[in-house]
């Protein structure tokens, strides 16, 4: 059985053989034509660090605003949920209550709850960048997006024997703030000692990064999307890093402020966190661990804001030679500080 053919036919249009050919036409029921050229995708040029708000393109100045506000109710949210699971913990163990009415823990439980409460906020600013920003929540870490945790080791060795050595030294000097000795320390026992360092060892990290997620990666990036100086963007969380740790002595805030201008540079020098939380995850498991085989450390309210003078310069001195090997090995390892064009 043989079939005849039908009419040829019309001619292709032009714009479906060549690929470089204007956008085809299409009538519209008035009689008008209009053509269809879909927008292309943003391509980000090569950013900073303080600038990865922008690598999107769906900044808006009120975004950073809106993150911010958002980062401060979950860490709220996020106190009030662990007070609450330890009063239900506690009313299951029936713990004794203090004076305010809470259950007491002891120095070993409510350290590890206020490091939880710390830890958790950590995820708020990660939904925030993701949420809020709508951009890769990862951009907070690095100019990678991601992480880099190879860097972050390096970063860890580095800082050991310069912290180490350093809390050595202070441990030498006058103990408390106005210079007088500090009293006999006693031992915790071995028991209470490797239940807190236990709870050091778990919690610390993710306190030090939940903290270095927000000061140096949302707030410096916050105000960079807004100005071009990286110095700009690294001098305003330093001063608020300073205040969330408490007021304590001059010499000790002025400690905490060199801190976060150090963790800031290099941020920015390196372009991501991992620096800045090696050297506050190796500061601050130092500090609690030798808290931690001591009798009613860890339940005391002294912070970094309570140094005295001696203690602060041998600190200051550590966290700049800290950062002149860490830049060093940052340039010779070719560490990226701007994200890929």
């Amino acid at each position: 059985m043989t079939t005849t053919p039908g009419p040829p036919g019309p001619p292709p249009h032009p714009a479906d053989a060549n690929p470089y050919a204007p956008p085809r036409a299409y009538a519209q029921p008035h009689g008008r034509a209009y053509a269809y050229a879909p927008h292309p995708p943003y391509i980000a040029p090569p950013l900073p660090y303080h600038r990865l708000a922008l690598i999107t393109g769906r900044h808006r100045w009120w975004r950073p605003l809106a993150g911010t506000g958002l980062l401060i109710a979950g860490a709220v949210a996020v106190s009030v949920v662990v007070l609450i699971g330890g009063e239900i913990a506690g009313a299951v163990l029936d713990r004794p209550k203090g004076e305010d009415g809470f259950r007491i823990w002891g120095g070993v439980g409510e350290t590890g709850q206020a490091l939880l409460s710390l830890a958790l906020v950590l995820p708020v600013v990660l939904l925030a960048a993701h949420w809020v920003q709508r951009r890769p929540a990862g951009t907070v870490s690095s100019v990678t997006g991601r992480l880099r945790w190879g860097w972050l080791g390096r970063c860890l060795l580095v800082g050991l024997p310069l912290v180490a050595g350093s809390f050595g030294i202070m441990l030498l000097l006058p103990g408390s703030a106005d210079g007088e000795p500090a009293g006999g320390a006693e031992w915790a026992g071995l028991g209470n000692f490797l239940l807190g360092l236990a709870m050091v060892c778990v919690l610390v990290p993710f306190q030090a990064a939940a903290e270095e997620y927000a000061f140096r990666g949302w707030l410096t990036q916050a105000v960079g999307s807004w100005c071009r100086s990286p110095w700009v963007a690294i001098l305003p969380q330093a001063p608020l890093f300073a205040a969330a740790h408490g007021w304590g002595t001059p010499w000790g805030f002025a400690d905490l402020v060199v801190f976060a201008l150090v963790a800031g540079v290099l941020t920015i020098r390196t372009g991501g966190l991992e620096a800045a939380i090696g050297l506050h995850v190796l500061n601050n498991l130092l500090a609690l661990g030798v808290s931690a085989g001591i009798a009613g450390a860890l339940a005391s309210d002294e912070t970094a804001a309570d140094l005295g003078r001696a203690a602060v310069c041998v600190d200051v001195v550590t966290l700049c030679g800290y950062a002149a090997l860490v830049l060093r090995l940052a340039r010779r390892r070719g560490i990226e500080a701007v994200s890929a064009a």
